[in-house]
């Protein structure tokens, strides 16, 4: 019995930051519900130069790497940091609640999906899957770009990722390539991936900000 107690409490010691893992019991519940009710009755967010923008579908290979992205970050960090850690997934938490508390009041949606598609390959197929397991509702502000610039500022921030080049150049531009990826799927308005900017920027003052002035690397990349 000793001998798991001491276990128990090692284990705890190092990992126990997987508490804050409990937030998807909070997330994915929220915004079900916000999939079943925001069906019809939602205000449409369009922008005109939304129009300009051209459907790309080989946009869907960085929007899925979204996905492997998010989950590369955070796990690097869960086990090798747990101050960093905490401050990306502090970042990532606040947004998604955000997020959620802003379509439960503005309830919001999309019309730019193409019904033609141009051409007919994988991409398209894969565009087709995402359309179908994906609404075109809640989408202000777009998470996608959120939390993949959130990817970006955590990576720049730790001495060792912003120094190699090879991964802070490709987090960089994955990260760019996401956020591009939005618009040209037509799963996102320019004013999503607007008002993701945004509100990323005011929250990394919070989070990221005092720091700062520790990584000359990323004191060059947000001046």
């Amino acid at each position: 019995m000793k001998t798991i107690s001491h276990n128990l409490r090692i284990f705890l010691n190092k990992y126990g930051h997987a508490w804050v893992f409990l937030y998807a019991f909070i997330y994915f519940p929220w915004f079900n519900w916000l999939e079943k009710t925001v069906t019809t009755d939602y205000s449409l967010v369009y922008s005109p130069l939304d129009s300009y923008l051209p459907f790309i579908e080989f946009f869907i290979v960085p929007y899925l790497l979204w996905f492997v992205y998010m989950a590369v970050t955070c796990f690097y960090f869960f086990f090798t940091s747990k101050e960093e850690f905490y401050k990306f997934t502090k970042m990532c938490i606040i947004g998604m609640t955000l997020f959620l508390i802003i379509c439960t009041i503005f309830p919001n949606g999309l019309r730019l999906r193409p019904t033609i598609f141009p051409r007919d390959n994988i991409f398209v197929d894969l565009v087709r899957f995402i359309y179908k397991v994906d609404t075109p509702t809640n989408v202000l502000p777009s998470l996608h770009v959120y939390n993949s610039v959130a990817c970006h500022i955590a990576i720049m921030h730790n001495e060792k990722l912003s120094q190699n080049r090879v991964i802070s150049t490709g987090s960089m531009i994955l990260s760019i390539s996401i956020v591009l990826s939005t618009m040209f799927l037509k799963q996102h308005s320019v004013i999503d991936v607007i008002s993701a900017l945004i509100m990323i920027y005011f929250v990394y003052g919070a989070v990221y900000a005092p720091a700062k002035q520790k990584h000359p690397a990323l004191a060059h990349q947000t001046t």
